[in-house]
């Protein structure tokens, strides 16, 4: 089983600059290297076929429809398994799977993972063609898991434009699920991060069948009072300490600055209300972050023991990292944007795709397993690797062409926006994907500039110089 070590982000529509819901997500292997690509799968009608996962053994037959959705796949599909990952549908319904979370020894001894489960790498492809709304896709998964049971413990994440949904599968058969405030954001680490549930209140907690008689006949709940799905079901151990939760301190210290506390604090709140509206580039800049300002950033000049200590949010096995915003206040029709990095996010711009279409870029579907420059993925980690190569030479060029990325993508999303007010059904849609070729252009274009720059430079630091008489 190829394991996730991730991290989540996820913002309610009230606490966003513009209104939009987003959920967001690092996909990090155990691999520096595991190339992926971006999809457009369509519709589906009639169909009569069987998934079964090559990880797992997992087998479960596809329903018969399915809605046209996004996908961010491995391409390396035999020995590394499907994961298509990170979607948004074309009801408007994103889901990313998955954060891996893990359980306590305790509860895993009265109910544990089934071994031919629902897994990860089938999850996406189970759940997003199939959901109208993000509590229905928590209702939907939640009921594969009692008919399959689960191998491994996962968080999946849920939007649609009004709300968004953090579900926690923890063992063979149990799991919470939490709707964020709309005011409030969220962010997970490979860590159960649900803490005190109410089970009276049904419009912002969901949960499976029997937990609560589980948990009681089993003598699980280890508080004197409440109901903390956190201290219940989750671990709290050496390595979360230096795995897990400075993640969480980071990504609360960003956006909720003027609150003190540890990065090794096993009460790190779930729910966080910050102290400012938070901005698409507000969510990559934690994506991309590595203790930016810290004693900890491994780039800084903090001593070994402390460059050293914890694992940064981006790193080099990154494979994609994703926002999905769905947005208020333009048309349906055109809202959902996916914004993907393939290149390690540190150094990596995030590109906006509208969803509403019907293909992809060629140099997004169609990633090969070796270097390849007309490749996406293999254009970006490029760029990200020559910026970490030379990172005191060249992490300010980086930082200028990332800004100048982020302003281009702005104009050109509030172009299309503007001219998409004028389009409806099959144009719009069409309109849309001639859109989303044009901003891998322009991006292609920056980046490849921007690659042939340090490649340049780089031939300049080489130590393999000596200078004497120039008659000599």
């Amino acid at each position: 089983m190829m394991e996730q070590a991730c991290t989540t982000i996820l913002v309610g529509k009230k606490a966003t600059i513009d209104g939009s819901t987003m959920i967001a997500r690092n996909d990090d292997t155990f691999l520096p290297i595991t190339p992926q690509r971006f999809l457009m799968y369509p519709a589906v009608a009639g169909r009569h076929e069987t998934l079964t996962s090559n990880k797992n053994g997992f087998t479960a037959p596809l329903p018969e429809k399915g809605y046209r959705w996004t996908a961010t796949p491995n391409v390396e599909v035999a020995s590394k398994g499907v994961f298509d990952e990170s979607s948004i549908n074309e009801k408007n319904v994103a889901m990313s799977a998955t954060e891996s979370v893990y359980a306590n020894e305790r509860v895993l001894a009265y109910d544990p993972l089934i071994k031919n489960g629902l897994a990860e790498d089938s999850l996406q492809t189970m759940v997003a063609p199939y959901i109208e709304s993000a509590k229905h896709g928590v209702q939907y998964l939640g009921n594969l898991i009692t008919k399959y049971g689960s191998p491994e413990g996962n968080g999946v994440l849920f939007s649609d434009k009004n709300d968004v949904w953090y579900m926690e599968i923890v063992t063979g058969h149990h799991w919470i699920a939490q709707r964020i405030p709309d005011d409030a954001y969220a962010v997970a680490a490979n860590q159960v991060a649900i803490q005190e549930i109410d089970f009276n209140d049904a419009d912002n907690f969901m949960w499976s069948d029997g937990i609560r008689e589980y948990v009681e006949e089993h003598h699980l709940n280890p508080d004197k009072t409440g109901w903390n799905f956190r201290h219940i079901f989750g671990t709290d151990t050496e390595k979360d300490r230096h795995y897990n939760t400075p993640r969480v301190w980071y990504g609360q210290r960003c956006l909720t600055p003027e609150i003190a506390q540890e990065p090794t604090s096993s009460e790190l709140p779930f729910i966080c209300y910050a102290s400012k509206k938070i901005s698409v580039e507000d969510v990559t800049a934690v994506l991309g972050s590595h203790y930016n300002e810290t004693q900890y950033d491994p780039f800084g000049h903090g001593a070994d023991e402390d460059r050293l200590r914890f694992r940064p949010i981006s790193m080099n096995r990154t494979q994609n990292a994703h926002v999905l915003q769905l947005r208020n206040d333009v048309d349906d029709a055109h809202s959902a944007l996916m914004w993907i990095c393939l290149g390690v996010p540190a150094f990596a711009p995030f590109v906006p795709f509208y969803t509403n279409a019907t293909d992809t870029d060629p140099s997004y579907s169609e990633t090969p397993l070796t270097l390849d420059m007309t490749s996406a993925y293999w254009m970006y980690r490029t760029v990200s690797m020559l910026t970490e190569a030379h990172y005191a030479q060249f992490v300010q060029e980086d930082v200028d062409y990332l800004k100048a990325c982020r302003q281009q993508l702005k104009t050109m999303v509030a172009d299309i926006d503007a001219a998409s007010e004028k389009m409806s059904g099959d144009d719009l849609t069409a309109y849309l994907t001639k859109q989303n070729y044009a901003i891998v252009a322009e991006m292609r274009e920056r980046t490849m500039a921007m690659i042939g720059q340090f490649i340049t430079e780089g031939l300049t630091l080489s130590k393999l110089t000596f200078n004497m008489d120039a008659n000599l």
